[in-house]
């Protein structure tokens, strides 16, 4: 959870803002926009990864990488959940010293039972 993501809740639909409450507030930790995550988020941007108005996106990247998250889901397929974009995300983390950041969207995270 970060201050992006309520950002983006808040101009969300209810029922997807209901989803976050079917789990308890144990499940999530609170991540901060540092200068680390700013700066990391405007590499991205400069390396050509996607361009400026992607500046949000490049934060949930940035964020997720610096704290280290197992796997970022996203529905977004133009700038985020696309393999180039992922090969260029973890190009510029390569280079930097950050670790690799697996990027999928929610279906492919999904467990089907047989």
């Amino acid at each position: 959870m970060s201050e992006l993501l309520d950002l983006e809740l808040t101009g969300a639909p209810q029922n997807v803002r209901d989803l976050l409450l079917q789990f308890s507030p144990d499940k999530f930790e609170r991540v901060q926009l540092t200068e680390e995550v700013i700066k990391l988020a405007d590499t991205y941007i400069s390396d050509k990864v996607v361009g400026k108005t992607s500046l949000e996106d490049c934060r949930h990247i940035a964020l997720a990488t610096i704290n280290r998250v197992d796997v970022l889901a996203s529905w977004n397929f133009k700038h985020i959940v696309n393999l180039d974009r992922i090969k260029g995300y973890n190009s510029v983390n390569y280079r930097l010293g950050y670790p690799m950041i697996e990027i999928r969207s929610p279906k492919e995270l999904i467990h089907y039972e047989d």
